[in-house]
């Protein structure tokens, strides 16, 4: 029977089949060790082949089926190995704030760089407008442009006063989509505005730290009213890249990738080589500045590979 996984604990997993029937199922011991470096060898989104035991409602994953795509990150657990945060993705949506909590550019940015590598199209969702005074609103008119400029669809939204609320659901019409930010920044709460007979348990920022508290334990799938799938994720402090090499990071800069082949040596750094059409291009303010400081904080935390 084949099945799409719609959530996991670490050790067992909800999944439903094509009739939409769902089973609590289990994997056999060799998905644990067959060249899968990830610390969770199966993710929510997975197609994966199920075999029923004598219990109907159960059963064993015995076949993982090629994924079209994924978004992972470093293990909270182990810097070593990556986690996968979902597979077999239409779009990845960032939900962010520029207060209660905060989000930085540098946590978007390798957010963007991970949906980049793995081809997933990524939407940004500013949330909290109710919250900004004069300062924050010039603040999210440039990074909004900023992001606009490079390519992506950026959403400023409140969920609290409903303010972008059916934009961003017409968005996730017939679209499987992956919902990631840090804790407290709305996620949750969007989820129960579409699915209130859900009541996902929500909180309140921390007042002492200023970070969101985390609420979602494992991720989970849902289906949506209006065709699609969303998937909800915990919250994330960190967004640690794994299997990004230093020679690939401009790759995953649109801005850069558009012009890099201009530079006059092919394995350019774009940090002190002659004749660097990146350099060049925010010295004219045609790649902006943020990111370019970006990409150079972000290149300066990859650890180089051994050869």
């Amino acid at each position: 029977m084949q099945a799409i996984v719609y959530k996991s604990t670490g050790s067992r997993y909800l999944v439903k089949n094509k009739l939409g029937e769902s089973f609590n199922v289990r994997i056999k011991g060799k998905f644990k060790i067959d060249n899968i470096t990830s610390t969770n060898p199966i993710a929510v989104g997975d197609i994966v082949e199920v075999e029923n035991e004598e219990d109907i409602e159960s059963g064993v994953i015995n076949e993982i089926y090629e994924r079209r795509n994924y978004i992972n990150r470093v293990s909270p657990h182990n810097k070593n190995q990556h986690h996968i945060v979902a597979a077999n993705l239409d779009q990845s949506l960032l939900f962010a704030t520029l207060k209660e909590p905060k989000t930085s550019l540098g946590f978007i940015d390798r957010f963007l760089i991970i949906s980049e590598a793995y081809q997933v199209p990524a939407i940004i969702v500013f949330n909290k407008i109710d919250l900004f005074g004069k300062k924050e609103l010039e603040k999210i008119e440039h990074v909004k442009n900023l992001y606009e400029k490079i390519g992506y669809k950026i959403l400023l939204t409140s969920l609290k006063n409903n303010q972008g609320i059916d934009e961003l659901i017409t968005l996730l019409k017939d679209k499987t989509t992956l919902l990631s930010g840090h804790s407290g920044v709305g996620k949750s709460t969007f989820i129960n505005k579409i699915f209130p007979e859900l009541n996902i348990k929500t909180q309140d920022v921390s007042e002492r730290s200023g970070k969101g508290m985390h609420t979602t334990t494992f991720a989970e799938m849902f289906d949506l009213p209006i065709g699609g799938k969303m998937i909800d994720t915990p919250g994330i402090r960190e967004m640690g890249l794994v299997d990004i090499d230093k020679n690939e990071l401009a790759h995953y800069y649109p801005e850069m990738r558009s012009i890099m082949n201009l530079c006059q040596f092919n394995n350019c750094m774009h940090i002190n080589e002659p004749d660097c059409a990146i350099k060049k291009a925010v010295n004219n303010n045609t790649i902006d500045a943020d990111r370019y400081v970006s990409y150079l904080n972000i290149l300066d935390s990859i650890e180089s590979k051994p050869y």
